[in-house]
């Protein structure tokens, strides 16, 4: 299932029209990549997918939600991260209290379904800080780091924020080949985790070899896509974009049958086969996607859980107080979460609920004044972290 589906953008400047009727989507645990020439219109539609560009017409849909007419930061609370191509860690702060200070203004973990506690923190942090290769400079500031490191931070930064999609924008671009080849390994990583990433960059050839599918977009259209095999054989991408000197054989295409003479190679190109050499085989099919990890599973399941509580002020409000009963305590995050919203009929309907599953036995006003409420939730969070240990 596509993770994010996006069709018919469109984007004026003026009298011209940068972007005309672009597609194209990304499932779970797939990279994708939006390649095409300077001017193309690659980089307006990638925008416009994060959100920094409102386009003329067209949808943007991610995990269900049509976050269209949203902003940034509405997007990565539902799970869209995005990596910009400049230097985005804070500069002044040390490696770790990069990461501590994304953990410290998340409003609620996404997969726990409420806020993290501080050792909570300080153990997301610690194996974060592990798992991108981090701890030696943990107590540096960030400004001394190199570029590669910057980036590693970067995306560490992203990660812990239990994102379902990345946008990742260049992130190949000013840094050694080293740490290119420490990314790519990176975005595998994130790939085998159920993790869906979307990306652009001008280095082809880096790209293509993570991708599991690339669209080439030249003159605001999306010209050809398909796999890395299918684009660099594809006549409309040789033509519009690669050239016909392009060549990889890093992408892993199977090698013919009977090794070819580069010198032979070219004195058939003119449309004439060599008599005695067998055709190519067909490029192989695209590795299916892997099933989400566990806690992209969790987060997905929070996800459902945070849209049958949107349901409890609407028509379907019965069935959505019986699927949220019947999920039990996986459900309670969430509606302690509920409490706290100023409608008043939401905070009813979600006590009523958790009411349902506690058997009675929460304590709630949703009538009282804000600052009865917000002990009297408090005293239920504790009450509940203590029967949890």
């Amino acid at each position: 299932m596509a993770i994010l589906e996006v069709r018919g953008l469109v984007k004026n400047y003026g009298r011209r029209r940068v972007v005309d009727g672009v597609d194209f989507e990304v499932d779970a645990g797939e990279v994708v990549g939006l390649l095409g020439p300077n001017g193309a219109g690659k980089t307006t539609s990638f925008r416009m997918t994060t959100g920094q560009i409102t386009p003329y017409s067209g949808r943007v849909q991610f995990n269900g939600h049509d976050v269209t007419p949203l902003p940034m930061y509405r997007r990565a609370r539902l799970g869209m991260g995005y990596l910009s191509q400049e230097t985005s860690v804070f500069r002044k702060l040390t490696v770790e209290q990069n990461i501590l200070a994304i953990l410290e203004a998340m409003p609620v973990c996404r997969s726990l379904g409420r806020r993290l506690s501080r050792r909570e923190r300080w153990e997301r942090t610690d194996a974060v800080l592990e798992q991108f290769g981090l701890l030696r400079v943990r107590k540096n500031n960030a400004a001394r780091l190199s570029g590669g490191e910057k980036r590693r931070l970067e995306i560490a930064r992203c990660l812990v924020c239990e994102p379902l999609l990345i946008l990742l924008d260049e992130p190949f671009t000013g840094i050694d080949p080293k740490t290119i080849a420490d990314i790519q390994t990176i975005v595998r990583d994130l790939r085998h985790q159920g993790i869906g990433i979307l990306m652009t960059d001008h280095n082809v050839r880096e790209a293509l070899k993570i991708t599991d599918r690339s669209y080439l977009i030249k003159d605001g259209k999306v010209r050809t896509h398909g796999t890395p095999q299918e684009i660099i054989h594809d006549p409309i991408a040789i033509s519009e974009y690669l050239g016909a000197g392009f060549n990889d054989n890093t992408l892993g295409a199977p090698p013919p049958a009977i090794p070819e003479c580069p010198r032979c190679h070219y004195a058939f190109a003119s449309g004439d086969t060599a008599p005695d050499s067998p055709p190519a085989p067909p490029p192989p099919p695209p590795p299916p996607a892997p099933p989400p990890g566990p806690a992209v599973h969790l987060v997905l399941e929070q996800e459902k859980i945070r849209r049958l509580i949107e349901n409890l002020k609407t028509e379907e409000h019965e069935a959505a107080a019986v699927d949220l009963v019947e999920r039990g305590l996986t459900a309670v995050p969430a509606l302690l979460e509920a409490l706290e919203r100023r409608d008043v009929e939401m905070r009813r309907q979600a006590f009523l609920v958790l009411q349902t599953i506690l058997q009675g036995t929460a304590a709630f006003d949703p009538y009282a004044p804000e600052a009865q409420r917000r002990q009297q939730i408090a005293f239920l969070r504790e009450r509940l972290d203590r029967k949890a240990s």
